[in-house]
C-alpha cells in the first residue's frame, strides 16, 4: 500500500473545511448569547483549523523525495508538525479555554438565552461528526482487522489529531449544550463556566497523548516488537545465518522503517553453496600433490566466498522488503 494512501489526507482536508465553517457560526453565538462555554466552543474550533492547517504542511513536506541533506528521506516532517499542532491545542485550545472558563467561573455573568445559540450547536454537532465519521472510516479502512485501541497505536500522526480532535469537538458541542441549557434553566451562571473547564480539560488530554505519541517518533522509536520478531525469524530461516546480532531498529517516517545488525554466518553451510560434494571432490583431485594448484583453488576460494556472502545478504533484504515493504532501509553487517 502506498504510503499516499494510508495516511491522513482527507481526514485533515475535511477537518480543515468543516472546522473553518464551525469556527465562524460558533464565534457568533458565542457574541450573541455571551455563553463562556460557546466561546470556548470558538476557541476550540479556531484552534483546530490552525492545527489541521499545520498537519497538512506536514503530510506534504513528509512526502518529499530523499536527497543529498537528508537521505532517508523526510518522513519525520509529519511528527515534527504534528507535534507542533499538539503544542498549539495545549496552549492555545486547552490554555484559552481553561483561562475563559475559570474567569467565567470567579465572575459570573448573565446569560441571554437565544435560539441562534442552539441552532449553531446542532449545525456544529452534524460537521464535527462527519468529519470524525470520516477519519473513523479512514482507521477502518488501513487496519481493517484490529481493535480500536490497536488501530490509535498504529494510527498515523494526523489521522489520529484529526480523531481525537473532531471526537472530543463533538463531546465539546454537546457539553456546550448542557452547560447552557442548565445556566438558563437553573438561573446559574456557574453552570456554563464549569462547560468551559471541562472542555479545556478534555483539550489538555488530547495535547498530551499526541505530544507524547510524536516525541517518541521524533526520538527515534524502534519498530512494533512483533514485526522486530518476523524479521529475525526471516534472517535465521536462512541456512546460511547462524546467528543475529545486534539488532536495532528506527522508525524513519510514518510506514517508512529502518534496520541494522550483525549477522554470523555458518561456514558449512557456505561451503555446501560453493561446492557440490561431487564438485567438491573433483577439485580435490586436481590439486592434490600440486602445491602451486593448490594456491590458485586457495585464492579461488577466498574471492567465491566474499561474493557468495553479499549475493546471499542481498537476497535476504530483498525478502525483507517483499515480506514487509514498510523496511525501506536494511543495513546487514557481518559480524
Amino acid at each position: 500500500m502506498a504510503l499516499q494512501s494510508t495516511i491522513g489526507f482527507k481526514p485533515v482536508a475535511a477537518a480543515v473545511i468543516g472546522n473553518t465553517v464551525v469556527t465562524i457560526i460558533k464565534f457568533f453565538a458565542a457574541s450573541v448569547s455571551g455563553s463562556s462555554s460557546m466561546f470556548s466552543e470558538a476557541i476550540h474550533s479556531l484552534a483546530d483549523t490552525a492545527n489541521q492547517i499545520l498537519l497538512l504542511i506536514g503530510l506534504r513536506r513528509s512526502l518529499k523525495k530523499a536527497d543529498d541533506n537528508f537521505e532517508y528521506g523526510y518522513g519525520n516532517e509529519l511528527s515534527f508538525w504534528a507535534l507542533i499542532s499538539a503544542c498549539g491545542i495545549f496552549f492555545v485550545g486547552a490554555g484559552v479555554t481553561a483561562y475563559h472558563g475559570i474567569t467565567s467561573f470567579l465572575h459570573p455573568h448573565e446569560i441571554e438565552f437565544s435560539w441562534v445559540v442552539l441552532i449553531v450547536l446542532l449545525i456544529a454537532f452534524v460537521i464535527e461528526s462527519y468529519t470524525l465519521w470520516v477519519a473513523i472510516s479512514q482507521l477502518k479502512r488501513a487496519f481493517p482487522r484490529m481493535r480500536w485501541r490497536k488501530r490509535l497505536q498504529h494510527a498515523d500522526p494526523s489521522t489520529l489529531a484529526v480523531f481525537l480532535e473532531d471526537a472530543v469537538a463533538v463531546f465539546g458541542v454537546l457539553i456546550a449544550a448542557l452547560s447552557i441549557a442548565l445556566s438558563y434553566y437553573t438561573g446559574a451562571p456557574v453552570w456554563d463556566a464549569i462547560g468551559s473547564i471541562i472542555i479545556a480539560t478534555l483539550l489538555g488530554v488530547v495535547a498530551v497523548v499526541l505530544i507524547v505519541k510524536n516525541r517518541s517518533y521524533l526520538l527515534g522509536r524502534a519498530i512494533p516488537e512483533g514485526l522486530q520478531e518476523k524479521v529475525e525469524a526471516l534472517l535465521l530461516s536462512e541456512p546460511t545465518i547462524e546467528k543475529v546480532l545486534d539488532f536495532k531498529s528506527t522508525i524513519l517516517g510514518f510506514g517508512v522503517y529502518r534496520i541494522t545488525c550483525d549477522v554470523e554466518f555458518n561456514g558449512g553451510a557456505l561451503l555446501g553453496d560453493v561446492y557440490q560434494q561431487s564438485a567438491l571432490r573433483d577439485e580435490y583431485e586436481e590439486v592434490r600433490g600440486d602445491y602451486e594448484a593448490f594456491k590458485r583453488f586457495c585464492a579461488d576460494y577466498a574471492d567465491r566466498i566474499p561474493r557468495l556472502m553479499g549475493k546471499k545478504i542481498d537476497e535476504i533484504e530483498a525478502r525483507i522488503r517483499k515480506a514487509h515493504p514498510a523496511i525501506r532501509h536494511i543495513d546487514i553487517e557481518i559480524n
